[in-house]
């Protein structure tokens, strides 16, 4: 029961994130930010597991480990509906009905200028005119970034509490093949996200609000921006329920007992009794294991290699969409069905 909990939690969390990933070009467009502060946005996740991983895997693992993770999957469902509230404060989305000769002729053409509305005069003159200069319509975002970061916190005990009360509780030699199994339903999760925020980048984003008789432009035109905040509402409703099952689970399960030798019983009970100090919160005791790890070699260089394997991952997975619609004119839509198609393949 506590695998399939878990499974479904692994899938939650890479579900909301990917979606992330897939939204940013709009919400880039809808809150006019730079991409320099959108990628703020995005970090806000890190930012926040950063913040809290350290001590939610050492104090979290000595406490109620399946009630941790049920919280930490309320307060990853919170950030996602948090991260879709501006949307309802805000007012309609307006777009710029008057676009320039030169836009609409690449526009027919197909030329790549159109991509860039700031480029389209670069050979007319050498300065960039000021309108082209985003300035920030709304400071609404900051829910965004508060959001996600509050996911960054609640996603931090699944996988370290999660991995090690299935090794304490499993069968012997059966945790490879239980963690193997999250592993695999995970990868289930951006694939999901990313054609779902294909399919969501296809309704415009005031669907329901306004009369889309009256909206004049396309999925593939530059000023479209989908209902990106839908997704945010879904994924948190998937996280919520998956940490319902948690709230319900024992602090510890009983273990199938395997027949041993008399000196390996001995072993287990001087194993149990050098337990059972450290299973004392002590800030002491963290400080400690924190120094252990620092000064294990193997360990910082194993570290240090993650880091560098996932900052290109992520960094490349959260600008790739961006970069298909600038570079090769496609829609959202379908940079998000790429990207979601390409994301099965590699990961």
């Amino acid at each position: 029961t506590f695998l399939v909990a878990l499974c479904f939690s692994y899938f939650a969390k890479a579900f909301s994130g990917s979606y992330m990933k897939s939204s940013i070009t709009q919400i880039e467009r809808r809150f006019d930010l730079s991409s320099s502060t959108v990628g703020l946005v995005d970090g806000s996740f890190e930012l926040g597991n950063l913040l809290v991983i350290v001590f939610v895997s050492y104090f979290g693992a000595k406490l109620h480990r399946p009630r941790i993770i049920a919280a930490g999957c309320f307060v990853m469902a919170l950030g996602s509906f948090l991260s879709a509230m501006p949307h309802f404060f805000m007012g309609p989305y307006k777009y710029e009905t008057v676009r320039s000769h030169v836009a609409l002729h690449n526009n027919l053409t197909g030329s790549a200028d159109s991509i860039s509305p700031c480029l389209a005069n670069r050979t007319l003159t050498e300065d960039i005119r000021p309108g082209c200069v985003k300035e920030t319509s709304s400071y609404m975002w900051v829910y965004v970034m508060v959001g996600n970061m509050l996911r960054g916190i609640g996603e931090t005990p699944i996988t370290p509490l999660g991995v090690s009360y299935i090794d304490d509780f499993a069968e012997p030699g059966s945790t490879p093949l239980y963690i193997a199994f999250l592993h695999t339903v995970a990868l289930l999760g951006p694939m999901a996200g990313f054609m779902l925020g294909s399919f969501f980048a296809r309704l415009y984003v005031d669907i329901g609000f306004v009369d889309l008789d009256t909206v004049t432009i396309t999925p593939q035109d530059t000023r479209w921006v989908g209902a990106w905040w839908l997704g945010f509402l879904l994924a948190g409703a998937v996280t919520l329920i998956s940490g319902i099952p948690f709230c319900f689970m024992p602090k510890a399960m009983k273990r199938k007992e395997v027949q041993s030798s008399p000196d390996e019983q001995k072993l287990k009970e001087m194993e149990t009794s050098l337990k059972e100090p450290q299973n004392k919160v002590t800030v002491k005791g963290f400080f400690l294991a924190l120094k252990s790890l620092v000064c294990n070699r193997l360990y910082f260089i194993l570290m240090v290699i993650t880091i560098l394997q996932m900052n290109s991952f992520l960094g490349f997975i959260t600008y790739k969409p961006k970069y298909m619609e600038q570079q090769y004119g496609q829609s959202i839509a379908k940079s998000n069905f790429i990207t979601g198609e390409w994301s099965m393949q590699v990961t």
